[in-house]
Parts: structure tokens; sequence; C-alpha cells
């Protein structure tokens, strides 16, 4: 238990951190409100639906195509999608075959592949 408490405010702060240096946004819980125009926001409520029914895997997978199609314009979506993971229970992950590893390491994922790889070395790894 005490080592997953750890990864969360592992990746709590991971996901503070890249809104900072990344954004320019300096907040202690990423919201929706976060995101800027209707379609991320759209994507965003479609990941989150996948996401709680249970299909984590699947949202992750429909994620990478969102950031295919515009990696820049999808990272604060991509942050926010697995801030949400984050706050999902170690049983909810579990039941659902996912995990608070594969969490930071999708964060660490999508950082570099956005171009931040820079960041992801320094901060992330």
């Amino acid at each position: 238990m005490f080592e997953q408490d750890y990864i969360i405010r592992v990746i709590k702060e991971m996901v503070r951190t890249l809104l900072e240096l990344i954004f320019h946004i300096h907040t202690e819980e990423p919201t929706l409100d976060l995101l800027e125009t209707t379609e991320e926001k759209e994507a965003f409520h479609a990941l989150l639906d996948m996401v709680d029914a249970g299909n984590i895997n699947e949202a992750e997978n429909r994620l990478y195509e969102f950031l295919q199609e515009d990696g820049e314009k999808y990272l604060r979506t991509a942050i926010l999608f697995y801030s949400h993971l984050n706050d999902k229970s170690d049983e909810f992950l579990e039941t659902h075959e996912y995990s608070r590893e594969e969490i930071g390491q999708g964060l660490k994922d999508v950082v570099k592949r956005c171009g931040y790889q820079g960041i992801a070395e320094a901060f992330l790894e």
C-alpha cells in the first residue's frame, strides 16, 4: 500500500510538472478546464467514458491515434488522461488489467512522442 501511495504521488507530481513546464499552467488539480478547444474536450470525454467502462487499453490506443493526428494539440489531453487514470483505485486498475507503472510509462511515452524528449529524460526517468 505504501508503495502504491508513493507511485500515485509521483505521477501527480509528474502531471503538475509537465503542465507547468510545457504549458506554463500552475495547478494542483488538473481539470477539463485546461483544455482549450471543444474538439479536445470531446476527445477527452470519449476517452474518459471508455476508461470508466473499463476499456482502459482501448482508450489508450485511441489516445495514441489522437496523438498521431496532432500530437501537440492533444498533449494536454494525454496528460489529463493519465491524471484521470491515476485517480482510479488500485482495484479498478487491477480488474481492468492496468497498473500504476503503466500510467507512469504512458505519460513518459506521450511526452517523448510529442517532442519533449529532454523533459521526459530529465524529469520522468
